[in-house]
């Protein structure tokens, strides 16, 4: 492990962005960016368009370490290059910010209120590549949709059971038990979601290292707890839908929790602005969602 990247993760201010969009979700990305579905016949043209999208964001003169601690990224794009690097040496060696893989394969079908994780049966494989590609830690997300104690307990249980394996093989794992933000009992799934980390958090060894990405909750500083707990390396927050404005409104009423935005943080740009247009823009919203995260 990087302690220096160890030590930005933990202590240093900014947010994580996070360009892990993937198969399912590139198409609206790109259709976000400005690019329509007749801009591409097949995946191959699709993802090469999104990493260029994404290499538009990395080379950008806004996109810093001043604001930004670190970046999650999508397998294809850890294996792409960016100004001829590889991705994650781009954004260490020549920005100073820390690189995060997206492990999950997606989401399985709604069962108890919960959307658990589909089955990844080429971690290992990907774990060894993410070392070689000098990857610093993993994301992989579940979704709440719905108070149901079974259902967040089989999230928490498989979040913490891939978690402490990518954590043996090295890498510092962020748990994304995400709690979808339409639901009518947001607040008790959250208070759920919290008693299942803390049993679970209490049981690791005191020398693995974790991290949460979290919805933003209903009651603020929901998270404190487990941000105090010195195997959490960090607490971050997803915008889970919410307006950036709205987004940045709620974090600031949660201390110590930081953004690890996608949508609130890419909306902003166009693949038809200029080049002064599209830094402007994404300067504009790193700005807001950094001062968000340092309250």
């Amino acid at each position: 492990m990087n302690q220096q990247q160890l030590d930005r993760m933990k202590n240093g201010k900014g947010f994580i962005a996070a360009l892990d969009q993937s198969g399912g979700s590139t198409p609206k990305a790109l259709k976000g960016y400005g690019i329509d579905e007749s801009a591409y016949s097949n995946d191959t043209e699709m993802f090469d368009l999104i990493h260029q999208m994404r290499t538009r964001v990395i080379t950008s003169p806004a996109f810093t370490s001043e604001h930004i601690l670190a970046a999650i990224l999508f397998q294809r794009t850890m294996e792409s290059m960016v100004e001829g690097k590889l991705t994650a040496d781009y954004l260490w060696e020549n920005k100073g910010i820390v690189p995060i893989l997206k492990v999950d394969k997606g989401l399985a079908d709604l069962e108890n209120g919960v959307q658990v994780m589909k089955p990844i049966p080429d971690l290992d494989e990907v774990l060894a590549l993410a070392i070689e590609r000098h990857i610093f830690g993993t994301k992989m997300r579940s979704v709440i949709k719905a108070a149901d104690p079974e259902g967040i307990r089989r999230i928490v249980d498989q979040q913490f059971e891939i978690g402490l394996r990518i954590a043996a093989a090295g890498l510092v794992p962020i748990l994304e038990p995400e709690v979808d933000i339409n639901i009518p009992d947001k607040a008790e799934a959250e208070d759920m979601l919290l008693a299942e980390i803390e049993k679970h958090l209490a049981a690791v060894p005191e020398d693995t290292l974790l991290m949460f990405k979290v919805t933003i909750p209903t009651k603020a500083n929901l998270y404190q707890g487990i941000m105090a707990d010195p195997r959490v390396v960090r607490v971050v927050a997803l915008s889970g839908g919410y307006s950036t404005e709205y987004a940045d409104e709620l974090l600031i009423q949660n201390t110590g929790l930081i953004a690890s935005f996608s949508r609130a943080l890419l909306n902003p740009l166009k693949a038809q602005q200029s080049d002064e247009e599209f830094n402007e823009a994404l300067g504009n919203s790193i700005a807001a969602i950094y001062e968000a995260s340092i309250t």
